[in-house]
């Protein structure tokens, strides 16, 4: 049973930053892509990152410029940097890595971002 385990969430103010980890067995993270959800109080999951296998990047609007997804195939781990947090990117976090056999998931991790 393959587990994805977030961390790195946590309580900061408007224009702080926090660093979230995923953490994955071994080969996983590097041979797969890795995805950043987000679900807000009340609201739907939305996807925010990606990473492929080759490295390729992509992110949704309303975090680009802000976040940044990296992987670290050495320490089967993949990365989200938030940088100028606001209220608004309040949510809990979860990885996800899409394969054709499951699609795996986190427990994700709770951000509340104060103003």
């Amino acid at each position: 049973q393959v587990q994805l385990v977030e961390s790195g969430g946590g309580l900061v103010q408007a224009g702080g930053s926090l660093r979230l980890s995923c953490a994955a067995p071994e080969r996983f993270i590097s041979s797969n892509a890795v995805n950043w959800y987000r679900q807000p109080p009340g609201k739907q999951r939305q996807l925010i990152a990606t990473i492929t296998s080759g490295g390729s990047t992509n992110y949704a609007d309303s975090v680009k410029g802000r976040f940044t997804i990296s992987r670290d195939n050495a320490k089967n781990t993949a990365y989200l940097e938030m940088n100028s947090l606001k209220p608004e990117d309040t949510a809990v976090y979860y990885c996800n890595v899409p394969t054709i056999w499951h699609d795996y998931w986190g427990r994700g991790t709770q951000v509340t971002v104060s103003s």
